[in-house]
Parts: structure tokens; sequence; C-alpha cells
């Protein structure tokens, strides 16, 4: 699968389930990223099409499934999902650094994928299952399947030290630092917008930890649970002493052969494109930190100065090559991580017909506006010294574009498929099941005393740009029932949404916009 279809699935205090009712209609429409079985890459998709065949075979809601057969067997009594009835005032606080207050209740929609909300200690109570103590609940043949390493079984970037080794479910089932220490290990980490989770088990020790945060991220949630870990295992003798952190120590220069150069150029993932440059004498540099020096090493190897990230070059049998990248990322007092995948994958030349390169060329630089469903923007900008492609994708056609990467772990996920048509004088663009209209199309907003926006029958959200003749002026807007509006300034930063302000008074900004959305006919005045 190509890895997230969530249209309407993060949304404050709306338990809206479009966007599990709608995937098996937007799957119907992509196509595979790979063969099943190529490469294992993290997959939102998967997990909530997992939850729709627990849906079709047990005859059940996926929230009355889990309740059913897990959360009241395990006495998971603060274990629920958006479409629980829930006590508010017994939720964590959700913050966000640039609005200053609380923000309303998170709704994840997707629930497979992430919109189960639990507690910590519920979720050590449903980590038992792991360790042979939910008798009736999961089969000891399930469990054994759960921890299978199915990241072996297709293209993988090495066995070595790792946060990232999947099997069934787990994002991990050799997780570092444990493998160190040949102890048995399995991790889940889940981030939404404003929540973050993390899920260690050690099956054979009987122990585990769980790490939830209202802000932060779930890696960093990892590390504590780990050293959480360590110590415990120290205090019982399991292990004698915590090893110290690793790395691939300072690098000593290499005479480089020349033919290393060929493997500069431009590579991609399913975030972006960028260009690699290899020096005659050996050293590298990447775009994202061009203070950083990569040196070429005798064992083939680009290190940086530091000795926490090694680089290396690799043509895996599918004829592509691929920067592979090794790092040790240690945190003062929370110990170290070591991450080892594949950054990106080198590109071919594409050469554009001139009918395509003319079609895009009108694109350059236009931001299209999120109409369906619920809001951001995202902008057309190609970057010089790679004709063809776009932020990683490959330009198909005069109206398409797509993700033609095979990258396993991390950096191949959310891949899309990108296709432009036009409605009624304006250009849209879809893409993984959302839907954008040119910002060609989006007009100024009226400069009047008074005015209204009525949504047409489709629902899509409004757009307008904010004149000079309003900036710094006061708008206030009487708003429908089950509708809303936001104002962004010209940085896309947005500076009032009444959802979470509550507030239909708003200052506007210059050179920002404003959106309304809501149901379909939807008044504003």
């Amino acid at each position: 699968l190509q890895g997230s279809t969530l249209s309407n699935a993060f949304l404050f205090n709306d338990n809206d389930t479009y966007a599990h009712d709608v995937l098996m209609r937007q799957l119907s429409n992509q196509s595979l990223k790979a063969d099943p079985g190529a490469f294992s890459v993290y997959c939102n998709d998967g997990f909530t099409l997992a939850e729709i065949l627990v849906e079709r075979v047990s005859g059940m809601s996926f929230t009355e499934f889990i309740h059913q057969r897990f959360t009241e067997p395990l006495q998971l009594n603060h274990t629920k999902t958006p479409q629980d009835k829930w006590e508010d005032d017994k939720r964590a606080g959700l913050y966000f650094p640039a609005y200053q207050g609380k923000l309303p209740i998170e709704s994840v929609n997707v629930i497979g994928s992430g919109g189960i909300s639990s507690t910590a200690e519920d979720m050590v109570r449903f980590s038992q299952l792991f360790m042979g103590q939910g008798k009736g609940i999961l089969s000891d043949k399930a469990v054994k399947a759960m921890e299978q390493e199915e990241y072996k079984k297709g293209m993988w970037p090495g066995d070595g030290g790792n946060i990232f080794n999947y099997g069934l479910g787990w994002d991990s089932v050799k997780l570092y630092p444990f493998s160190e220490y040949g102890i048995k290990s399995m991790a889940k980490g889940g981030d939404t917008t404003l929540q973050h989770a993390i899920l260690v088990v050690l099956p054979e020790q009987k122990m585990a930890v769980a790490v939830l945060s209202s802000g932060g991220q779930s890696s960093t949630n990892q590390l504590l649970a780990t050293e959480l870990l360590l110590a415990a295992l120290k205090e019982k003798g399991t292990i004698k002493d915590i090893k110290p952190n690793k790395s691939f120590g300072k690098p000593v220069k290499a005479k480089m052969p020349q033919d290393v150069t060929k493997k500069a150029g431009f590579y991609g993932n399913s975030e972006s494109h960028f260009k690699i440059e290899i020096t005659k004498n050996g050293e590298l540099f990447l775009p994202s930190n061009r203070e950083e020096k990569y040196v070429y090493t005798a064992n083939g190897s680009f290190i940086n100065e530091k000795g926490t990230s090694k680089l290396n070059f690799v043509t895996e049998k599918n004829g592509s090559t691929y920067l592979k990248v090794s790092t040790y990322k240690s945190t003062p007092g929370l110990g170290q991580n070591v991450m080892t995948h594949y950054l990106a994958e080198k590109l071919e030349d594409n050469v554009l017909s001139k009918k395509t390169a003319a079609a895009w060329a009108k694109r350059e630089g236009v931001k299209f506006y999120l109409v369906q469903p619920k809001l951001i923007t995202t902008q057309i900008t190609r970057k010089e010294g790679l004709e063809g492609y776009w932020d990683g994708r490959k330009i198909t056609g005069p109206n398409t574009a797509a993700h033609q990467l095979q990258i396993p772990v991390m950096n191949g996920r959310d891949t899309t498929e990108t296709h432009f048509y036009t409605e009624g004088g304006s250009e849209y663009m879809e893409m993984a099941g959302l839907l954008y209209v040119s910002g060609s199309n989006v007009k100024p907003l009226d400069a009047g005393q008074s005015s209204k926006v009525t949504l047409q029958a489709n629902g899509h959200a409004k757009w307008f740009t904010i004149p000079q003749a309003t900036a710094g002026k006061t708008m206030s807007v009487t708003l429908s029932s089950k509708s809303s509006f936001a104002v962004y300034d010209e940085k896309g930063v947005c500076v009032n949404f009444t959802v979470v302000s509550g507030n239909n008074k708003v200052k506007l900004p210059k050179n920002g916009s404003v959106v309304f959305a809501g149901a379909p006919n939807s008044e504003f005045a």
C-alpha cells in the first residue's frame, strides 16, 4: 500500500468516521508501491485495513471488538476509542507551542492506525498477552507469529543494531540496545499530532514499560522506557553493567577510488529529493547539513567527524542504488538509540516532453489549498537541477506524478500518486485521498463592510486571500451549525481556528488567507 490515506482522520472533538468509511474506495484507486513481500516499510493504511477486516469477520465494530475481546477480559478500564463516551476531565491536556492555552480533544478516527487511547497502566497490563499470561485472549500461535522477523523476508539494510526491525504489528522484534545483551525485546511506538506513546516488552524477563506523553515524541519516550528497563535488569542482576554509548570512532581518511564519485547525484525519498556531492579527495556532504563533513575510510564507508554517523552506497538486487545511513543518537540522561536505514534511492533522469514541461511550468510556485476534507495547503516548487521531479515524485505526464520509490524501513512510507484535473474553470489536485484547489483560482476576501459566503452542495471548503485593503482589520463571522473558519498568516501559520479558540472575531494578517469549512450549503456572514 502507498502508506497513509488519512482524510478527516485527525480532528478536534469530532469522531467523524469518514476516513474509515472511504478507505476501501480510496485504496481501489491506488497502485501498490511494490510487490507484496518485496520489503517492509511502515504503513498506517495497513493497520486501518486490518481494522476493517476485523469488522467484516467479527460482525462487530472495531471498538466493540476490542472491548469484548481485550479491554474487558484484561480490565483495561481506561482504554477507549473516539467512538466511546468519555469523561473528558480525566484526559491529559493537549497543548501546542504556537498556541497559548489548552486544545480541544484530539479525535484520531483511523482507530486501527492510532485511535485507541489508554493509560500507561493499562498498556503494561495489555503487555501480559506477550508474556504467556493472557490465556483465552491471544493464542500462543498468534503471539509467536507477531514476533517473527518479518523484516528479513524482503529487502532490508542489514541486520545490525536498530530501533526498527518489524514483526507483525511490532515496530521492532529485536530492539536496540537489548539486542546487544541477547535479551528478547519488542516495541511499538505511536505518534498522533499531539500525543505520543511507546510500549517496550521483554517477554522472557516478564517485564514491560509504557511511556505516554502529551507533546514530545515517541522516540524520546522509547529512550526513557529503555533506560528504566536497563536499570531494572541491572538491579535484578540479569545484566552486570549497562553498556556505554557506542560510536564508529573518529574516522581515518583513506584514498578513495575515483569511481565512487559516480555514486553522487540526485536521491529521493517520500518527503523530498536532494543532491549528494562527493569531492575527488573523498569528502561527502548532505544538503540537510552542509556544515557536516563525511570522509571516506578504508572499509568503504563515509563517516562524520564525530563518529556518530556512517554512510554507504548499496546497489540492491532490484538494480537500484541506495544511500544507507547508520546513526548513533545520544540524549543526555536518556541513553542512546541507533537507526540503520536507507535514507534515499538514486533517481534516474526523467526528461519531460514539451507538453508535460509546459503544464508543470504553469504550476510552479502555485499554492494548492485543501478543500476536502478538513484544512491545509501545499505548494508546488520543483527544485532546480533535477528536471522531471517534484519533491521525490516522478512527473509522469502533464497531469500526473507519483513516487516510484522502493525504500524499506521508514523513508519509503507515505508515498503518493498525484492527479490534476480542471472542473468549472478551476484546477484541482487529488493526492492520498485529499482534494486541493489551485491558488490561481482563489479570490481575495471581499473588502466591504459585510458579505456572505455559502459553501456549495459538494461541501468543498472556500478559501480567500487577504487583500491589502482588509489587512489589519477585525473580521467578525456568524457561523451556522457544523461549520468553522480559520485564518492563516503569510507564512501559513494558523492564527485563529474557531474549533480551537471558539473566537469568531479575528484581526486579519497581512498577505494571509481565510478558509470557511463545514457541512454542504453552510452559510457564513
